[in-house]
């Protein structure tokens, strides 16, 4: 699809200009993706800021990949590509250059400076982040079947899930189902959370056998053609505590609030705090310390993010998480995740169908 990611270009080369600099040097790899299509551990960009003669640059690894996923741009086989964009950036007569400093290290820029004589560097910011916060219809459609994977891996799993089973058990079944139904691999590490497990947010699965009366948070997601899935489901082993009960609804009337004020123009901030506020007035404020979500696509966290005192507003076509959680120290935890697609003149469209009631297994 060339000609997507030369519209992407387009509107990358005014973000330029608007910074006053000849070009840009995108390192990001995600970003790098987004402007040209090509996947690789390495790879960069020259992008001027007029005209089309874009320099997209990588080692032979990726040569064929890049002829197939790139082929209306000018192709560089190096396997050191910074510093050979840098000598080709003062050879075409670039006298200031931006460059993604969030990205790049010290030595990198030290290494980069040195190699383009005459050339000033100039800090380009997330720019190229902001243009990926608005998905077009192919991303919306790549991320939709990176969460129906995920759904159909989790209807797969819960039947087998029993008392005995081990923490990394019930998380490899789920990465073997996604891979079997299609994804590439996991969006990220999958998280399995039993017991007193459940009250740390990011807890690495273990051998831990579950237990009945455990509550089980399984935080996962599929990878589909780049886009990232992410969802969280909590369900209870055998059966179910007055306090497990009591948490697992409270949360679930958390992310129902924020997922009523999720539309088109509506503040980053306002979407937590219609969650959090339903938390606090429970008196469980000390046990939801982490922001309501964010963004997914290119990466599995990007902006916008969903979070205390957030600013910036949302628009339509943004996909973003809604994952509130409770979590007690030494007892256990709830957290239930979607993604959702911020919708104009509608409500936001849930991706993630997997029922949201406390299934007991």
């Amino acid at each position: 699809m060339p000609e997507i990611h030369a519209a992407r270009r387009r509107r990358a080369q005014q973000l330029i200009r608007d910074t006053d600099a000849d070009a840009a040097l995108i390192t990001a790899r995600p970003n790098v993706r987004y402007l040209t299509g090509l996947a690789s551990s390495n790879a960069a960009l020259l992008l001027p800021a007029d005209g089309d003669r874009a320099l997209l640059a990588t080692d032979a690894r990726y040569a064929g990949a890049a002829q197939r996923d790139a082929p209306d741009l000018e192709l560089l086989i190096e396997r050191f590509i910074e510093g050979r964009l840098a000598a080709e950036a003062s050879r075409r007569g670039i006298r200031k250059l931006a460059f993604e400093a969030h990205d790049m290290t010290v030595e990198r820029h030290g290494e980069l400076a040195a190699a383009v004589e005459g050339v000033a560097t100039v800090p380009f910011g997330r720019k190229i982040e902001a243009l990926r916060i608005v998905k077009d219809a192919t991303e919306l459609a790549k991320l939709e079947v990176a969460c129906r994977l995920s759904d159909a891996a989790l209807a797969q799993v819960l039947p087998t899930i029993k008392a005995g089973d081990m923490e990394r058990t019930v998380a490899f079944r789920l990465e073997a189902q996604m891979a079997l139904l299609g994804a590439e691999r996991p969006a990220f590490d999958t998280i399995v959370a039993s017991g007193p497990n459940g009250a740390i947010p990011h807890h690495a699965p273990t051998d831990r056998p579950l237990q009945r009366g455990d509550l089980v948070t399984m935080d996962f997601g599929a990878l589909y053609d780049g886009y990232h899935a992410d969802m969280t489901r909590t369900v209870a082993i055998g059966e179910v505590a007055q306090w497990q009960r009591e948490i697992y609804d409270l949360v679930a009337l958390a992310q129902q609030a924020g997922i009523a004020v999720l539309e088109d123009g509506v503040q980053a901030g306002a979407v937590d705090a219609a969650a959090r506020d339903v938390i606090e007035a429970a008196g469980h404020s000390a046990h939801f310390q982490h922001g309501l979500g964010h963004g997914v696509g290119l990466e599995i966290h990007e902006a916008p993010m969903l979070g205390y005192g957030r600013t910036g507003k949302l628009s339509d076509r943004v996909p973003v998480t809604v994952e509130p959680g409770v979590y007690l120290p030494g007892l256990g935890g709830v957290r239930i995740e979607d993604v959702l697609v911020v919708t104009a003149g509608d409500r936001a469209r849930i991706l993630t169908s997997t029922t949201r009631e406390l299934l007991v297994l």
